[in-house]
């Protein structure tokens, strides 16, 4: 923790409750990464003019990124401070996505990808290690709940403001996003506390020795826990499948059926997209409530049958949609695995880090972001092709029995675990 020796500032920052830090920074990232992304497909067409591959090669760098780096940035923040760690990706993040607004430049774009993604991997193990730490077990699994839920909020009340300032520039969404995420950083800076974690002694640090065994040490925990084994098995599927539900399914929707008036009124196509986007968030705050009120997040066994049930859910729905020939049915269906898939991460994140041992938690929580990367990076041009050589519709099928084998997984590991 920063020391303010001569300032009453320092005894009352020291104060400050870890949850109410967690749960802001959640609301605000949340809040600052939809005001940006509202918009931001027709700001790099119209506005930089890029081209499909140039788009393509944007999200290839992002990916790299944090493939590459996701395991050294873990590693440091298990070493040093996790605190640390997740205040410079706060503001590596702020800092990529301003660049990408001041200079419509397709080469100054991939660098504030590059930048973006270093962030993300300061942050991505460190700030759940952190928060675990400081208030314990039992009580992270409804934090991440309520931060799931906090964080879809701050989407549902950017969106309508995105709309208001992309009219007057495409640019200034980046901007103030990327200054609202820098000054995040600051307010974690002065207010962020530090209590649960143990860092390595300065004495016993010897630079890239240190960093060896801390890793070494993550992947010991893995050989004696083989159900983390299993897991990253889960986790690569879940990247395998993610790029085509992301990329091909409203798409999907657009080409296959034709947009209804909505008791009497005509909308245009954006607008539908704007009401569905509006209803997923809804939906996925109020998935994460019921979760909180009837899901034991204490209890291992009960972790992984929820969601061993919400993967075969997600999957039932993804076959629904990519099969009804009715839009309502096909919009219900989008919705279900929307509110399934919000739940799967805070659930899924609970169960991990029950799992790990403190002093190597960022850095095991970074190899599963790790995998995911990967996952993304070699299911993408897969799925791509298939739905560009194939159809939509056999891109999605696909799509779900890459990620069926995560329900027989975690049923795998629920016989396995003990409590």
């Amino acid at each position: 923790m920063w020391r303010f020796p001569n300032l009453q500032l320092g005894v009352l920052l020291k104060k400050l409750d870890a949850s109410f830090v967690f749960l802001l920074a959640d609301f605000v990232t949340g809040f600052a990464t939809r005001l940006m992304f509202t918009t931001y497909v027709i700001y790099r067409v119209q506005v930089v003019g890029l081209n499909p591959l140039q788009l393509v090669l944007l999200g290839t760098v992002l990916e790299s990124t944090i493939f590459v780096f996701e395991i050294p940035t873990g590693v440091v923040a298990d070493i040093y401070s996790r605190r640390i760690s997740t205040i410079l990706g706060m503001f590596l993040i702020g800092i990529g996505h301003a660049i990408e607004g001041i200079a419509p430049i397709f080469w100054v774009l991939l660098i504030s990808n590059f930048i973006w993604g270093l962030g993300t991997t300061f942050i991505s193990g460190a700030f759940m290690a952190w928060i675990t730490d400081e208030i314990g077990l039992k009580k992270v699994g409804k934090v991440f709940l309520r931060g799931d839920q906090l964080s879809l909020l701050g989407n549902l009340m950017a969106i309508p403001l995105a709309v208001i300032i992309s009219a007057r520039s495409l640019a200034w969404p980046f901007l103030i996003g990327g200054a609202l995420l820098v000054t995040l950083g600051i307010f974690l800076a002065l207010f962020m506390p530090e209590q649960g974690f143990k860092p390595v002694p300065k004495d016993e640090r010897q630079g890239w020795r240190t960093m060896f065994n801390t890793f070494k040490a993550s992947i010991d925990l893995a050989r004696v826990r083989p159900m983390l084994i299993t897991f990253a098995a889960i986790g690569l599927f879940v990247g395998l499948y993610s790029e085509a539900w992301d990329r091909l399914a409203q798409p999907y929707l657009l080409e296959n059926f034709a947009f209804p008036s909505l008791n009497g009124f005509e909308f245009t196509t954006i607008q539908w997209f704007g009401i569905l986007n509006v209803a997923f968030i809804l939906v996925g705050i109020a998935s994460n409530e019921i979760a909180k009120r009837t899901v034991n997040t204490t209890r291992s066994v009960t972790l992984l049958r929820s969601l061993q049930a919400i993967y075969a859910g997600m999957v039932a729905a993804m076959l629904f949609f990519a099969f009804t020939g009715q839009f309502y049915l096909a919009v219900g269906a989008m919705m279900l695995f929307n509110g399934l898939r919000s739940v799967s991460f805070p659930l899924t994140n609970t169960w991990i880090n029950q799992q790990i041992d403190s002093k190597v938690r960022a850095t095991v929580l970074s190899m599963t972001g790790q995998i995911d990367a990967l996952g993304e990076l070699s299911g993408g041009p897969i799925l791509g092709t298939i739905g560009r050589l194939r159809s939509l519709r056999a891109a999605l099928v696909t799509s779900a029995l890459i990620l069926s084998p995560t329900v027989p997984l975690y049923q795998r590991i629920a016989k396995t675990s003990k409590k």
